[in-house]
Formats: structure tokens, C-alpha cells, sequence
């Protein structure tokens, strides 16, 4: 019989007969492993266990402990679940049911809508399909023979998603009864099958396109074992409780409108303060950098956005009107009025760099089947700024964004990931000044010392970019803050400078955002927090107690003292028992309480209570007003 070697992962060689498997290698390292593998590697490309081996190539060993194994695990969890929605539902349609970060999700085609006892059905008898432990195959079918199979079972789905794809020959993968469409890898069985959970039912549109038929997806998530799984769970469970839809009703901070319309937020009093409370921070450490604040105005003419590339590239997210038969579109940016501010006037090189920073509301046509609470939105305000400067002062201006999102992310203790996001395949500008831009983006964040991914094809249209993911209290990433560098749009609008040499060159520009979208930021902030804000950030500082309606004169006179001092303070004078309005206060996560009682009118005092329920010394109000200065102090 003839002989084949192959590499291993640490340079070692191993020698197989010919028709040798995965599962072969694995056998021939050790008994354990060959038990625990669910895959493998065959020069870097992920396949299953039965793939055969052939001479000289490099083979690796995928097991549950793997990196790759979660995606093949959640992947084959998701077949599961289409082969158990098949058993119960014949008349289902199958679709897609790729694995996500999150779990998986298959989308279905059924007549009658999935109710939560159905997911309860269908998530028993994957345990039984899984106990069943059916054996997972692969084979490959020219797509003339797989088009006439799944006519014959009647899954339209497959049979467009095969003609779509126009290669000669697909991949099909079946377990017992239930033949699917993949490119695979998979598990070996269904047995491996066994810590899974079926999370939730959505509307998805076929292809996501609104004229096509609305499906059923079925969410779930799936792990190597139950621990994992039950620790997510948990996860999940908190993050129900941090929903900051939920508890935006419950703290009275922001609500949604049928009658005003999709994806509008209406701030309520203590929400609006708390977007004033993050505004004014972002003003005053916007002028500590050294930039100018400005203004443009809602709408412009719809030529300068042909000009600039988005009515070509970013229309169908825009919104347009007609006044006085004049065209004109609603931003959903703020640098065009930024650049036409450059081009009021002639620019020296001795100008540079202009750093212009506005609190942009733009607004963008966001579908509505992806509108989610203040993650979501059509209408929203940007922290948004534009930086003009020479390419010599590039790299300074870069690395001052990435110093300035190190800054404020630590106020709010955040950690955060980076990746930069290269040109997409629909853009404008030169290769030239695509490359320069990626280029400096990639300097920058290579000196900046922190690590970094690289994400193909994600930049803006105009420009490359550096995404920042910050990660909360239940360790999920959030979208934020983005450096972008433009050398298309200075172009377009023909900017200049005049340099050194008299001669007129053209400036770069840099778009960046710090905290993003505020709408977006305050929903993370909620959840993050869990509703209960630090003291700085909180609407309402304290809320002021009385036991019986005696002290009322003396609470009137404490609040306004602490008003007049800058306190964030409301008072509860209802003729309501004392356990109740702390209670109250409590679930409005107020940082403090000032309970007065007839010991407090006597003395002259309040004793302030953490909403956590310690009760601090009494103190005078002068001495709570310095108290809760210098803690606000202490954040910033």
C-alpha cells in the first residue's frame, strides 16, 4: 500500500497510508485525541473528520478546545435544529442557518407562525435527534442533480440558493432523514450535539430584501458544554434586566412614538439631562484639544451631495425634499458643511490643522425591521469632527484622536478593541490615495501599542477607517468611536492650502467621532450602568426624604440650597410612608437619598443614604454639597 506523509502543526511529520482520514491522523497521535476530534485542518482550511489526506500536506487536529470548534459546533447545532423544525413542521420550508457570534439561527418558511411552546417542541426533540446520535455525512452532487432533489422535496430555497451560486458541482450534508445545502465542515454526529438552547423568534425577510417573503428565524446559541452554556444564560438573563429599553421606561428617560414615527427618540426631562450632561462634557473636552465648535445647517442642496459621492453611494440611506423646485437632502453627515467652512476663506499651511467639532444631528433611512431602541435609530446626534491638516501632520493627528479616546473611554470605564476597516469594494478616490490613507491609519495604530484586526472591505465609501469596539459589564461590543482618513473628499471640493513654498497643495482630512452616535452611547451607558449612573453622570443626584409633612418647610429650604449650588436634586414631599418613597427612589436609582425627620429639623442636618441602602453620617447641606462636588471631581 502506497505511503503519504503529512506536516503537523509543530513541524512534525507523520506517515499515513494513502486514503488515510482526519480521524486517521488523529488515531495515530493518541486514542484521546482521535475521541476528542470534531475536525480538521488541511492546509489551514477547515474540514471534517472523514476529509481525506494526501501526500505533503499540512493537516492540524480541531477538537471542542479549538478556536475554530464554537463556529463548527453552532453550525451543526443549527442543522439540528432544521432537521427537528422539519419533523414536527413537514410543510416548512428551509432556508439558511449559518452560525453567528451569538449562537445560530435558521430562517424557515412556514405557514403558521413559531410560538414560544413550539420553540419548547422543537428544542426536545433536538435533544433526541442528538441522543439518536446519527451519523453526519458529506457528499458532493452536480448542481443539475441537487436542483432536481430538492425540487423533489419541495425546498424552492435550496433550489434558488443552488442556481445562484452557478458552480458545477455543491456540497450536501445529511444526518438520518434531513439533507441540507453546506459547505461544511460539521461534527461527526449529532451527539456532539449537547449543550444548546433555543433563544428566540424573529421576522427576517428572504435575502433581506422587503419584497421578497417574510421568514420565521429561530435564534439559539450553542457551547461545548453545559457549564458554558448555563454561564451565558446568565449572561443573558442580566442583560434582559439591563435592557435599556426597559429600563429607559422605568426611569423615565426617553420613549417612542407610533404618532411621531419609527426610530424617533422623544427625550423625556431626566433623559434630556443626561444627554446635556454628556453634551457639555464633550464640549469642554473638545476645546481642552484645541478644537473650534460649529454649525451646519439640516439640509443642503442636492448637488453638493452628488459632488461629495453620497448621492451616488449613500442615497437609498438618506432622505431628500423639494423647496422652492430647489433639491435637497438631509444630512446624514456633517462634513460637507464642514468643508465649505474650510472654503470660506484662503488657508495658509500656518492655519493648520483646523480641528472643527459640531454636535451633528443627522438623519439616515435605517430599515425598520433593524431599529432597536437608541442602538438603532433614523434620528441622532454625532460627536462629530473634521480635522484639517497637512499630510506632514497626519500621523499627530491620528495618534491625538486615539489619545483622546483612550482619555474619555477611562472617564467611563470602558476597555475597547480597535480594528481598521480597509476600502470597500463600493468607493471612490484613487488607489493612490487609498493606500496613503490605509497606510497612515496602519502607522498609527501600530505605534499606538495597543492590538489591532484588520477587517477587509468595511471602510467608508470615502475613506478607510479605525473602528473602536468598547466592551461593557457583561463583556459585549459595542460600536462607538471611528478615525477616518479622507483624501477623496479634499479633492472633490477642491480644498487648498497655501504651504511653505507659496504654492497651493491640498489638506487631508480626518472624520472621527468619540462617543459616536449619543443616542447609541446612552443606550450602552444604560446597560452598562444598569440604569444605576455614577454620581457625575445621574440625572437626579438626590432626591430629598420627609418622614411627615413637619419637615416640609425645612426640605423646601435644603432643595433649594442644593439647587443653588449646582445639585442635580428633586425632593418627595407626598403624604406617603417613608419605606415606600425610599423604596421609590431606590428604583429610580438616585445615587442619594437626604432622609429628614424631626432629629434632622432639630439639628440643622440631613443624613444622606447611597441607594445601595448605606446610610453615611449626618451632615450639614453646605457639607453634602461639598461631598457630592468633590465626587463628581473624583470621576473627571
Amino acid at each position: 500500500m502506497n505511503e503519504i506523509k503529512v506536516t503537523l502543526p509543530d513541524g512534525s511529520q507523520r506517515t499515513l497510508p494513502e486514503g488515510a482520514t482526519i480521524y486517521d491522523l488523529a488515531a495515530s497521535i493518541g486514542t484521546g485525541l482521535a475521541k476528542a476530534a470534531i475536525a480538521g485542518k488541511i492546509n489551514g482550511q477547515p474540514v471534517d473528520t472523514f476529509a481525506k489526506l494526501s501526500d505533503g500536506v499540512k493537516a492540524e487536529i480541531i477538537t471542542e478546545k479549538s478556536p475554530e470548534a464554537l463556529e463548527i459546533i453552532r453550525h451543526s447545532t443549527s442543522h439540528l435544529m432544521a432537521q427537528a423544525v422539519k419533523q414536527l413542521f413537514p410543510k416548512a420550508k428551509v432556508t439558511i442557518g449559518p452560525a453567528i457570534e451569538t449562537g445560530f439561527y435558521y430562517d424557515f418558511d412556514n405557514e403558521n407562525p413559531f410560538t414560544p411552546e413550539d420553540l419548547e417542541k422543537i428544542e426536545a426533540k433536538m435533544h433526541d435527534l442528538a441522543k439518536a446520535n446519527l451519523k453526519i455525512e458529506r457528499k458532493e452532487l452536480s448542481s443539475a442533480e441537487a436542483i432536481e432533489l430538492f425540487k423533489g422535496m419541495g425546498e424552492d430555497y435550496k433550489v434558488e440558493l443552488i442556481t445562484d451560486l452557478g458552480a458545477e458541482t455543491v456540497s450536501l450534508y445529511s444526518q438520518g432523514d434531513f439533507v441540507d445545502l453546506c459547505r461544511g465542515p460539521h461534527l461527526p454526529s449529532t451527539s456532539w450535539c449537547k449543550a444548546f438552547k433555543l433563544t428566540s423568534i424573529a421576522g427576517a425577510y428572504w435575502r433581506g430584501d422587503e419584497k421578497r417573503a417574510m421568514l420565521q428565524r429561530v435564534y439559539g446559541t450553542a457551547f461545548a458544554d453545559k457549564k458554558e452554556l448555563e454561564a451565558y444564560l446568565a449572561r443573558i438573563e442580566e442583560a434582559k434586566k439591563r435592557d435599556h429599553r426597559k429600563l429607559g421606561r422605568e426611569l423615565d428617560l426617553f420613549s417612542f412614538s407610533d404618532e411621531v414615527g419609527a426610530g424617533l427618540v422623544i427625550w423625556h426631562p431626566k433623559g434630556a439631562m443626561l444627554r446635556t450632561i454628556l453634551e457639555d462634557f464633550e464640549r469642554k473636552e473638545h476645546l481642552k484639544r484645541g478644537y473650534d465648535i460649529v454649525l451646519g445647517p439640516q439640509i443642503l442642496k442636492t448637488e453638493l451631495w452628488q459632488r461629495s459621492g453620497h448621492y451616488e453611494n449613500y442615497r437609498e440611506n438618506m432622505y431628500f425634499t423639494t423647496v422652492d423646485e430647489q433639491g435637497y437632502g438631509v444630512k446624514p453627515m456633517n462634513c460637507l458643511a464642514h468643508m465649505m467652512i474650510y472654503k470660506s476663506s484662503l488657508r495658509s499651511y500656518r492655519d493648520l490643522p483646523l480641528r472643527y467639532f459640531e454636535l451633528g444631528t443627522v438623519h439616515r433611512h435605517e430599515r425598520a425591521g433593524v431599529l432597536h431602541g437608541l442602538l438603532r435609530v433614523r434620528g441622532f446626534t454625532q460627536d462629530d469632527a473634521h480635522i484639517l491638516c497637512t499630510p506632514e501632520q497626519l500621523d499627530a493627528e491620528i495618534k491625538g484622536v486615539l489619545s483622546f479616546v483612550s482619555d474619555v473611554m477611562g472617564i467611563f470605564g470602558f476597555d475597547y478593541e480597535m480594528e481598521l476597516s480597509t476600502r470597500p469594494e463600493k468607493s471612490i478616490g484613487s488607489d493612490e490615495a487609498w493606500e496613503l490613507a490605509t497606510n497612515a491609519l496602519l502607522s498609527a495604530l501600530k505605534d499606538s501599542g495597543r492590538p489591532f484586526e484588520i477587517n477587509e472591505g468595511d471602510g467608508a465609501f470615502y475613506g478607510p477607517k479605525i473602528d473602536i469596539k468598547l466592551r461593557d459589564a457583561l463583556d459585549r461590543r459595542w460600536q462607538c468611536a471611528t478615525i477616518q482618513c479622507d483624501f477623496t473628499l479634499p479633492e472633490r471640493f477642491e480644498l487648498t492650502y497655501v504651504d511653505a513654498d507659496g504654492e497651493k497643495k491640498r489638506p487631508v482630512m480626518v472624520h472621527r467621532v468619540i462617543l459616536g452616535a449619543i443616542e447609541r452611547f446612552i443606550g450602552v451607558l444604560i446597560e452598562h450602568f444598569a440604569g444605576s449612573f455614577p454620581t457625575w453622570l445621574a440625572p437626579v443626584q438626590a432626591v430629598i426624604v420627609t418622614v411627615t409633612d413637619n419637615q416640609i418647610p425645612f426640605a423646601e429650604a435644603v432643595f433649594n440650597q442644593l439647587r443653588a449650588a449646582g445639585v442635580r436634586v428633586q425632593k418627595d414631599i407626598r403624604n406617603e410612608k417613608l419605606g415606600f418613597k425610599i423604596r421609590e427612589a431606590q428604583l429610580q436609582k438616585v445615587p442619594y437619598m437626604l432622609v429628614i425627620g424631626d432629629k434632622e429639623v432639630e439639628s440643622g442636618m440631613v443624613t444622606p443614604r447611597f441607594r445601595d441602602g448605606k446610610n453615611l453620617d449626618g451632615m450639614t447641606p453646605d457639607q453634602f454639597i461639598s461631598f457630592i462636588q468633590n465626587e463628581v471631581k473624583s470621576y473627571r
